[in-house]
């Protein structure tokens, strides 16, 4: 049984957790000095149906199914970070961007270790050419049989990619309303800034955050998570390393 006290200091933590989708300074002292602050949070978060990340001196709130209350819907992800007209096949591409980013940074997830320190974004542009292709090289009967066994929307994914522009990709910056593939990019900076998973460390250079490691080796390297797709569309490229 816990004491009256521990239970309303658990409380507040968890309220301030809520709230802000973080826990850092007081607070993240109180949690990690009472054993009981500490069960009693993870069992209000189980609740809701989200786990706690610690990352260096600071606790995030994760949601682990859609079904979470603090889980974002498509059309809050739509109209929190990408243009007022996006479709779904627009958020399919920013999850898509976002799994090959991180992919980026573990060597294709063939590593536990991240083996670079930052990301250049036209970098991220020529990798996403290349799973894009990778993705092309399978008819649509095949792509469509694909869907299914991984439920990703990879046509859906290849047709938006494609149906950017790449015409602009020379411009230094890409903001505003140009529909190029590095603006998209910037967009899917912009969301991963705001999440605290990634961050600016010079022009065009990305970063990733500790919360991000985190996240990364604890649930996107983990096939309950993941569901194979890692493996899919890391596959061919891991096979060519083997037999060179």
């Amino acid at each position: 049984m816990y004491d009256e006290q521990a239970i309303l200091r658990a409380f507040t933590v968890y309220a301030e957790l809520t709230k802000n989708g973080v826990l850092e300074g007081e607070l993240f002292e109180d949690y990690t000095a009472s054993e009981d602050i500490r069960r009693l949070i993870e069992q209000f978060v189980k609740e809701v149906e989200c786990t706690t990340v610690v990352a260096g001196d600071q606790m995030f709130l994760v949601p682990l199914t859609r079904h979470s209350s603090f889980h974002y819907s498509n059309e809050t992800m739509k109209r929190k970070y990408l243009k007022s007209q996006s479709t779904n096949a627009d958020l399919y591409l920013l999850y898509f961007s976002t799994l090959v980013f991180f992919g980026e940074f573990y060597n294709s997830y063939a590593t536990t270790e991240a083996t670079i320190d930052f990301l250049r974004i036209d970098d991220w542009a020529r990798s996403m050419n290349q799973r894009i292709t990778f993705l092309k090289g399978h008819d649509l009967e095949a792509l469509a049989t694909l869907e299914k066994e991984y439920s990703y929307n990879w046509l859906a994914i290849v047709e938006r990619w494609d149906g950017l522009d790449d015409l602009k990709e020379t411009a230094k910056r890409q903001v505003g309303n140009t529909q190029s593939r590095l603006s998209f990019l910037d967009s899917v900076s912009r969301f991963l800034i705001a999440e605290g998973l990634a961050t600016w460390i010079g022009e065009g250079e990305l970063a990733l955050t500790e919360k991000a490691k985190v996240i990364i080796q604890s649930y996107f390297m983990e096939y309950e998570y993941n569901r194979a797709i890692l493996d899919f569309l890391y596959a061919h490229e891991l096979n060519k390393e083997v037999e060179e």
